[in-house]
C-alpha cells in the first residue's frame, strides 16, 4: 500500500502538466514540480503568498477576474481557457488552464498544459487565414476591376436618341464574368456591341477583352455588322480562345427624324422593340462565334421612329430563376411595353431592378442591357 502512495506521489509531482492548488481567492496552497519546471520559480515563491492572478500577464489577469473566476463559481469548473504564464524570468509561457471548485475543502485545482506548440500552430493557422482573406479580398477586387473594364464608363451622347446601358454581375460580384457591351462612333454613324462569353474566371476574361477590342478594331474596316462578327470569329480561333461567345451587333445612323439600325445575331438573343403597344423581336437568329470556320449571320434593317424603344440584353436576364421558374422572355415584353413612355435610361434600371428581384436579389448569371429610345 505504500508503495501505492508512493507512485501517486510521483505521479502528482512529475505529471506530463503542471498542478497547483489555491484558495477561492486565489492564493496558491500547492505547487508540483512540472509547474515549477516549466514556470522556473522556486516552491517558497508561489506558496509564499503569491495569487495565481500574480502568474498571469495583465490581459489575462483582467480576464480571469471578469470571466474565468465567476464562470467558475457558477459552474464549478472551466476547461481550456489560454492564457499567458509569467515565468521567473520575465518571459512568457503559453498555456491551457482547465479548473475545478471543490466545495468541501474550498479549494480549486488547477491543471496548467503549456501550449507552446499549440499557440504557435494557431497563429500560423491566423496568418494564413488573414493571408487568404487578404488574397480573396484582392482577387475580389481585380474582378471588379476586371469587369468595369468590360463596361464603358459612359456611352456616347446621340442628337435626337437616348441611351443607356446597365450591369449587374452574378452573386456578389467576387467572380468576372463574360458579359459587355460597348457603343462608339464611326464615320457613318454608331456602333453597338453585346455580347457574353461562356464561362467565368480568368480564362473568360481574356476572351471578353479580345472580343471587345476585336469588334473595334474589325469596325473601322468592315462594311456590316455580319462581317465585323465574321472577323471576330476569325479571331477566336486564330488565336484558340477556347471559349465561344453570343453576340448583337448593330450599325445605327440617323435618317432625318427617324435612324435605321442594322442588327446582326451571332446565337444571342433578339433585340426587342417597343413601338406603340405592340413588343417585337428584330433581327435573324446566327451561329454563336468561336466554334465553326464559317458562320451563317444576317444583317437586318430596321427602322426606329419616334417613340420607339429597344432593349438589347444578355441571357442573364430571362434565364434568371426563381426555384424552379425562369424569368422568361414574356415577362421581359411585358416590362418593355409597361416601362415604354420612360426614356432609356429608366427603362434599363427597371429591367435589372425586376431581374434582379426576381432572383431574390442574388442572380446567377450576369445581366448586361443597352436601351435606345428615340423621343416621341
Amino acid at each position: 500500500m505504500r508503495a501505492v502512495e508512493d507512485d501517486f506521489e510521483e505521479l502528482y509531482e512529475h505529471a506530463p502538466c503542471g498542478y497547483l492548488s489555491t484558495l477561492p481567492d486565489g492564493t496558491i496552497v500547492r505547487v508540483n514540480r512540472t509547474l515549477l519546471e516549466l514556470t522556473g520559480y522556486d516552491p517558497g515563491e508561489l506558496t509564499g503568498g503569491m495569487r495565481i492572478q500574480n502568474l498571469l500577464a495583465v490581459g489575462d489577469r483582467i480576464f480571469y477576474e471578469t470571466h474565468f473566476a465567476p464562470l467558475l463559481a457558477m459552474q464549478s469548473v472551466v476547461r481550456e481557457i489560454a492564457v499567458d504564464v509569467r515565468r521567473a524570468d520575465g518571459t512568457r509561457l503559453p498555456v491551457l488552464l482547465n479548473a475545478v471548485m471543490r466545495d468541501d475543502p474550498g479549494v480549486i485545482r488547477f491543471c496548467v498544459f503549456a501550449a507552446t506548440d499549440r499557440r504557435e500552430y494557431e497563429r500560423e493557422l491566423l496568418r494564413a487565414r488573414q493571408h487568404a482573406e487578404r488574397s480573396e479580398a484582392e482577387a475580389r477586387e481585380l474582378a471588379r476591376t476586371l469587369q468595369r473594364s468590360f463596361i464603358p464608363p459612359a456611352l456616347p451622347e446621340i442628337p435626337g436618341l437616348q441611351v443607356a446601358g446597365a450591369f449587374r454581375p452574378a452573386g456578389r460580384g467576387d467572380q468576372v464574368g463574360g458579359d459587355f457591351y460597348d457603343m462608339y462612333e464611326t464615320v457613318d454613324g454608331w456602333e453597338l456591341a453585346l455580347g457574353d462569353v461562356c464561362g467565368k474566371g480568368v480564362e473568360a476574361a481574356v476572351v471578353t477583352s479580345l472580343a471587345r477590342y476585336t469588334l473595334r478594331a474589325a469596325a473601322i474596316r468592315e462594311p456590316s455588322p455580319s462581317a465585323v462578327l465574321s472577323a471576330l470569329n476569325r479571331t477566336l480561333l486564330s488565336e484558340r480562345a477556347g471559349r465561344f461567345l453570343t453576340a448583337v451587333y448593330g450599325q445605327l445612323a440617323p435618317a432625318g427624324h427617324h435612324f435605321r439600325l442594322t442588327v446582326c445575331l451571332a446565337g444571342h438573343p433578339h433585340p426587342l422593340r417597343a413601338r406603340g403597344d405592340a413588343v417585337g423581336e428584330i433581327g435573324r437568329p446566327g451561329n454563336v462565334l468561336g466554334l465553326l470556320p464559317r458562320v451563317r449571320l444576317t444583317d437586318v434593317d430596321v427602322d426606329l421612329a419616334p417613340g420607339d424603344a429597344v432593349l438589347f440584353y444578355t441571357d442573364g436576364v430571362v434565364e434568371g430563376r426563381r426555384d424552379e421558374e425562369l424569368y422568361g422572355e414574356e415577362r421581359l415584353r411585358r416590362l418593355l411595353g409597361a416601362s415604354r413612355a420612360m426614356g432609356a435610361a429608366g427603362i434599363a434600371e427597371a429591367v435589372v431592378n425586376e431581374a434582379v428581384a426576381f432572383q431574390s436579389g442574388l442572380p446567377r448569371d450576369d445581366i448586361a442591357v443597352v436601351v435606345l429610345k428615340i423621343p416621341a
